[in-house]
């Protein structure tokens, strides 16, 4: 169910509405749009009495919303949601007009390995920077990721270079310190349907970037932001990084489909992350240039300035010079479709 309040209704009557829902037995989620706000209402398994709702003062209308997802639904929020990630060199944009590019290593391997990388990708004016301290593998054996020190590394990055942190989360212990460290929540493909990890980070007060997983559908890789939200953290950035097909000359099927799905279905911003969706160096230019064009708000890019010696998926690295060619293409791409980049 939606509550849609009139484009003057003030603070007091939002509030008034969001005590009655909850009164309710239910969940109230304020939603502000740019002409008006929106209440989605959860919890509820069944319909909601909508005559005491639409009486109330600044009520316009009570609309049921027949979509599983509520609050990722463009059902709830027509315009589009942009994403303010706070940043030492200023506030980074994601969604809206802006394209946002987030560059690094897969892993955190040395405080001289990410500062290098770091300083090269500052230099092409990127704001965001990525990099893992924990690392999901598939065998127990690989490197997983240098925990904590890591964080601080990352923190290190951030303090010297002025970017923002984007880095992964793998359980609740280890989100504890990514809250603290950085300034984007990373859920990966293999923990996009650990709901329990779902719902503790959507009790963080830091914004979420959750990938997609790698055999999930569009309704169960919404439904997964839809956990998010539902715990209270509406800042949600989506991540197309290629899903699992018999194809055998890539290590995934990139789904650049998904990209005007999504935008069709949801207010959210969703990133393509041509590193995983390919594994392969030489595909990651092309891939990124085909992203920005069928409208993604957004890159994550894998960028090493060793691939060949990168202790996490050196394959998939482009080296520095390559993601200034990048950078320079995305530009000119954008600015064809009346966007900048962010």
């Amino acid at each position: 169910m939606l509550v849609v309040m009139q484009a003057h209704a003030t603070e007091e009557q939002v509030r008034d509405v969001c005590r009655r829902i909850e009164s309710l037995g239910f969940k109230a989620h304020p939603i502000p749009g740019s002409t008006r706000t929106a209440i989605g209402i959860t919890g509820n398994t069944g319909a909601v009495d909508i005559g005491s709702l639409e009486s109330m003062p600044g009520v316009v209308e009570c609309i049921p919303v027949s979509k599983p997802y509520k609050l990722v639904s463009r059902d709830v929020k027509e315009d589009d949601t942009v994403i303010r990630i706070p940043a030492p060199a200023g506030d980074v944009l994601v969604g809206g007009q802006a394209v946002a590019l987030c560059a690094g290593p897969c892993a955190i391997e040395s405080a001289e390995q990410a500062l290098t990388i770091a300083k090269q990708v500052a230099a092409t004016g990127v704001r965001l920077f990525r990099g893992g301290a924990y690392k999901p593998r598939t065998s127990p054996y690989s490197f997983q990721g240098l925990g904590e020190p890591g964080l601080e590394i990352l923190a290190e990055v951030r303090q010297r270079f002025g970017m923002a942190i984007v880095t992964e989360a793998v359980d609740h212990e280890s989100l504890d310190l990514v809250e603290k460290y950085a300034d984007v929540i990373q859920i990966g493909a293999r923990n996009m349907q650990n709901f329990s990890l779902l719902k503790r980070a959507g009790r963080a007060r830091k914004p979420v970037l959750l990938k997609r997983g790698m055999s999930a559908t569009l309704d169960e890789f919404l439904m997964a932001a839809e956990y998010i939200m539902s715990e209270g953290n509406y800042n949600v950035i989506l991540c197309e990084r290629g899903v699992r097909t018999f194809a055998d000359h890539s290590r995934n099927t990139l789904d650049l489909t998904v990209v005007p799905a999504v935008k069709r279905r949801s207010h959210l911003p969703i990133l393509v992350d041509p590193s995983h969706g390919t594994g392969r160096r030489h595909k990651v230019l092309p891939l990124s240039r085909a992203a920005v064009a069928v409208g993604a708000d957004g890159l994550l890019v894998e960028v090493h300035h060793e691939p060949d010696r990168a202790l996490s998926d050196g394959m998939q690295s482009i080296v520095p010079e390559e993601f200034c060619q990048l950078v320079e293409e995305i530009r000119q791409i954008a600015a064809v479709l009346h966007r900048s980049v962010n």
